[in-house]
């Protein structure tokens, strides 16, 4: 796909002829955002794909022992991509950068000073108040200061696909489509976003789009059967879930904090419901 002419009510493909849309689903995903740092985008290692990430997999498990690999980025990928790593290769010496005070400060305190101890007991060197300002091949800057690095994997953040940031609608300050309460286009009730390019009052999650999809259902189904709009309930997230290697995890449910086994096993049997039952 390289182009959605919204005016002509098509989706440009390479190499082939568009196809036209009655109604239209954009559910494109995110890419990371480099936030305009030097050499971030040519020499770091991404997870938003399938593709990057089997290939960031390949990289960092063909890595010889004692190598250094630096994690930018301490939201929840981050976070469980650095302890996973910890437990898959013990060998390595693995830096986690985060820009905040403490490790996921969204959180309730005693759930951020758990994980943020959990690195400490691990042997993880979390690196609080960074700022990132230069990566280079074998090496990045942290405030100017050089680290050398034998692979830096970058999840600091997020944006809508490319395809999206080019459509001449309204965004928000993050680039994510402003919709209607219905999920569609504010000015064309055919163009519907669903997922990491909508702009809504969470941050973006598969428990969110999941949701989204079952009212933007609701909204279809009423209109090719010529029906009343619905009455869409108010989207509530049921809680999040982090895991720390296999073993622990944290994550809040309603205003509950939960850490230790609990939260992995939960984190563990969510996954199962979505390999085996979505």
């Amino acid at each position: 796909m390289t182009e959605i002419q919204l005016s002509e009510k098509a989706v440009h493909l390479q190499g082939q002829d568009p196809i036209y849309y009655d109604d239209l689903i954009v559910g494109l995903g995110c890419e990371d955002k480099y936030h305009g740092v030097p050499g971030a985008q040519e020499h770091t290692l991404s997870i938003q794909t399938i593709d990057k990430s089997r290939q960031t997999y390949q990289i960092l498990n063909n890595l010889p022992a004692n190598a250094v690999v630096g994690v930018v980025g301490a939201g929840l990928s981050g976070v469980e991509l650095a302890s996973e790593l910890r437990e898959s290769r013990p060998d390595l010496s693995i830096k986690l950068f985060d820009r905040g005070e403490i490790i996921l400060p969204a959180f309730k305190k005693r759930l951020s000073n758990y994980v943020q101890n959990w690195f400490i007991e691990h042997g993880v060197e979390v690196i609080n108040r960074s700022n990132i300002t230069k990566v280079e091949e074998g090496c990045l800057y942290n405030h100017d200061e050089r680290i050398d690095c034998d692979a830096v994997v970058w999840t600091a953040g997020i944006q809508p696909n490319r395809i999206v940031r080019d459509l001449d609608v309204e965004k928000d300050a993050q680039g994510r489509v402003v919709l209607s309460p219905y999920h569609h286009l504010p000015e064309d009730n055919s163009v519907f976003v669903v997922g990491d390019c909508a702009s809504l009052p969470f941050a973006p999650s598969a428990q969110l789009a999941e949701e989204q999809a079952e009212q933007i259902a609701e909204v279809l189904l009423a209109k090719w059967n010529n029906e009343t709009m619905p009455e869409l309930d108010e989207i509530k997230l049921k809680g999040v879930m982090g895991s720390l290697g296999k073993k622990s995890g944290f994550g809040t449910m309603g205003t509950a904090a939960l850490i230790g086994r609990v939260p992995r096993l939960l984190k563990s049997g969510i996954l199962w419901l979505y390999k085996y039952q979505v």
